[in-house]
């Protein structure tokens, strides 16, 4: 009844009443967009677009369905227009003239990536999923998990998420997107095909840290003192045999700890230093980094980096621009 009162006073115009309708689900639609996009500003502007097309079409809202589900419906459409709509997101070049990198292992597939600050997660965890549901809310959120949906074709990301993420029905599926059981159960058996390829099989990597717990403070007390003093050796020691470094939107990929090792010998060797500030991204430890100078002036960010661990070390780093640094809470220099 109170769903009721509050839909009558929004379409009646009651801005405050829509607001109280659609704002407990704000976070997961956001959360919900960025897997669809792999993009957290273009995660925001898909929930703004839901947003303003709900409140336009409020009228048409037959209830047939949750306000919840009608959302949902919204916000996954207005990627997937989003998605056919985008121009393909131009790869950078390395632009630090007096770092000369190794060749790399490989061009990465996705450069367009962008990590999710785990503030705005809480809450989202309590989120009511289907039965159907077969991928826990933390690891559905993961770098690897996303970079891993960006791979499929646009409708098949969609039915991956919605029934294997959210737990949707295949026919309420159809529904979302106006199309038939059939092609829904057809794309998801291509999409979990892909992801199986893509991603380790379940329960073979060693399970994540408890956030904040002793052992994960002694990991990054290491992984702090090795990056900010440049220590390579003391670097790779934390690292597992098959480690990868990527930095999106730079395509360069790096896999194994001997071509890390050389990787991380190029950037520290030529003596810059850096100063980490840590956060948390995509469920995973970050680090703001800001590059010292040997003056002790203004440290300019350099990146987000974030990492992924595996049991007692770390299986892959991805770097990301300066650019996210302000979604996270982060300046982009700090004082001297």
């Amino acid at each position: 009844m109170v769903t009721t009162e509050l839909i009558t006073r929004a379409r009646a115009g009651d801005g405050e009443a829509f607001r109280t309708l659609t704002e407990p689900y704000r976070r997961e639609l956001l959360m919900h967009c960025y897997r669809m996009l792999g993009s957290f500003q273009d995660a925001e502007d898909a929930l703004q677009d839901t947003l303003l097309s709900a409140w336009q079409g409020l009228e048409r809202f037959e209830g047939r369905a949750s306000i919840r589900t009608w959302l949902y419906r919204i916000a996954t459409n207005r990627c997937l227009d989003a998605l056919r709509s985008a121009k393909r997101r131009p790869a950078k070049e390395w632009n630090i003239p007096d770092i000369e990198l190794p060749a790399p292992s490989r061009l990465g597939e996705i450069v367009w990536l962008e990590p999710f600050p785990d503030a705005l997660l809480e809450g989202t965890a309590d989120t009511p999923l289907g039965p159907e549901a077969r991928y826990e809310q933390t690891e559905a959120i993961s770098l690897a998990y996303v970079t891993a949906l960006q791979i499929l074709p646009a409708r098949q990301r969609a039915v991956l998420v919605l029934r294997e993420v959210l737990g949707y029905h295949a026919d309420e599926v159809a529904d979302m997107l106006g199309a038939t059981v059939d092609s829904v159960n057809s794309a998801l058996k291509r999409a979990r095909a892909t992801l199986q390829r893509r991603l380790p099989p379940s329960g073979e990597e060693a399970p994540p840290r408890a956030i904040d717990s002793p052992a994960e403070r002694v990991l990054v007390a290491k992984f702090v003192r090795a990056y900010e003093s440049g220590d390579v050796d003391e670097l790779v020691a934390l690292l597992t045999a098959d480690v990868s470094v990527s930095m999106p939107p730079i395509p360069l990929e790096y896999h194994g700890r001997d071509v890390v090792a050389r990787f991380y010998a190029s950037i520290f060797g030529r003596g810059p230093r850096y100063h980490l500030v840590p956060t948390r991204a995509n469920g995973q430890l970050a680090f703001g980094v800001y590059l010292r100078t040997a003056t002790g002036g203004i440290r300019h960010g350099a990146g987000l980096l974030v990492l992924t661990v595996s049991g007692n070390r770390i299986c892959a780093l991805t770097r990301f621009d300066n650019d996210v640094l302000p979604s996270f809470g982060l300046p982009r220099s700090l004082p001297g």
